[in-house]
């Protein structure tokens, strides 16, 4: 950031009174411009014992599989970003949703939260962000062609538990393609 989006002013990065980070501070009005980690929101949704995957049309990630996830938007809950980034992503509508993980990833400074649900009526098509969407049973998911790291830990702790709802929360370092930390902290 060189220039202040309140009153264009340069910024410059330094440490303000009474703080103990640099951060990007106005040389005109003074301002400080935090930048914070991103929330992502997201949701495992069910039908038949089978769960929601779409395949992505956007970077990052072109043609992996995910489940529906995507930033939160200003003036909306986790769990309202969850269910509107479903409806996006796979026309699907989430009933039932409930709090099913944390995942910090501090490499790409996000958070994201993740919640598990039914997927109304089984219905969901293709939407904007997805080349394709369909509904896998453990052993159909295609495990080598996830898309994220938190995806992948995500699926794996829900059918490790599927019939224990309990709450996951992880730190996952590395990034897709390389060596992944996921270190479990419940």
């Amino acid at each position: 950031m060189n220039y202040c989006p309140d009153c264009g002013g340069t910024t410059k990065p330094r440490i303000p009174e009474g703080d103990n980070r640099e951060r990007q501070v106005c040389d005109q009005c003074n301002t400080i411009h935090y930048h914070n980690p991103k929330n992502v929101v997201g949701c495992i949704l069910t039908w038949q014992d089978k769960v929601l995957l779409c395949k992505r049309a956007i970077e990052p990630r072109y043609g992996y599989w995910t489940l529906p996830a995507g930033f939160m938007e200003n003036n909306e809950t986790t769990m309202e970003g969850a269910a509107r980034e479903a409806f996006e992503e796979a026309n699907a509508t989430a009933v039932d949703l409930k709090f099913f993980g944390l995942y910090n990833l501090p490499r790409i400074s996000q958070v994201h939260i993740m919640f598990v649900g039914e997927l109304k009526d089984g219905y969901m098509a293709t939407g904007e962000e997805s080349l394709d969407v369909g509904l896998y049973a453990e052993d159909e998911i295609p495990w080598d062609e996830l898309a994220f790291p938190v995806v992948k830990e995500s699926l794996q702790r829900y059918f490790e538990e599927r019939p224990n709802r309990s709450v996951h929360v992880a730190d996952i370092r590395g990034k897709p393609g390389s060596e992944i930390e996921i270190t479990r902290l419940e």
